[in-house]
């Protein structure tokens, strides 16, 4: 009984999330960012900019600006993510990062992960930020110049191309991105298309994240699933 104890301490301590498998747990209570911290290189000089991450009619919103990150207080493995989000006005950029650890561990911004990105028309794409992942048909799906590594560095060919680029709804409409996390893999759907499969991740666990990366965004829903 006493190892027994001592293991389920252990995977607690590294995993900062009790989770038993097929359990479900939202990440947002719809009512404020609780469980959440943000982390916005802006408020370091300037602390009185605007918010970037607010509660807004029962929606988590990313601003867009001032740039920066909506970071999970707990670190997780082997889950499965659901998210529903929608750019209400324009078009743009935005992304959820998995396994985040290190803060600002690119440009003075990105914590060290592997993002999935939600920009419009490329939502499923990853890019890799001082971690890595790998697909079939590097090649192909990881555009590189002369001299460029695969990698998650500053000079590296960080940007891994998704499956398909037809599976999100029209601009305003509601999408739904589901990111599973097994061991060192990732696979991603978008509206149930399977977008993209990396395996021999560097990371395998650690926390989430949310974007603010200059257009507004509503999550509806964040919802993590423990896997075995």
């Amino acid at each position: 009984m006493l190892k027994k104890l001592m293991v389920v301490f252990v995977v607690g301590a590294v995993s900062s999330c009790l989770l038993l498998a097929g359990e479900s747990v939202s990440l947002f209570n719809g009512k404020d960012l609780a469980g959440w911290t943000p982390d916005v290189p802006e408020k370091d000089k300037n602390p009185d900019a605007p918010p970037s991450f607010v509660v807004r009619d029962g929606l988590l919103v990313s601003m867009g600006t001032p740039r920066g990150h909506l970071i999970t207080d707990a670190a997780y493995s082997n889950y499965r993510l659901e998210v529903e989000y929608r750019f209400p006005g324009k078009a743009g950029n935005c992304g959820v990062l998995v396994h985040a650890s290190t803060p600002r561990a690119l440009s003075a911004m990105f914590p060290k992960s592997v993002e999935v990105q939600m920009q419009s028309g490329q939502a499923g794409d990853f890019w890799c930020i001082q971690e890595n992942i790998e697909v079939p048909d590097m090649e192909k799906r990881r555009p590189r110049k002369e001299g460029q590594a695969f990698g998650g560095g500053p000079g590296d060919a960080r940007r891994i191309l998704n499956l398909t680029d037809n599976s999100e709804k029209p601009l305003g409409e509601w999408n739904r991105m589901v990111i599973e996390c097994r061991g060192n893999e990732v696979k991603v759907w978008v509206n149930d298309d399977l977008v993209n499969h990396g395996v021999n991740a560097t990371a395998s666990q650690g926390k989430i994240a949310l974007q603010a990366e200059g257009t507004e965004v509503e999550f509806r829903k964040v919802a993590l699933t423990k896997l075995d």
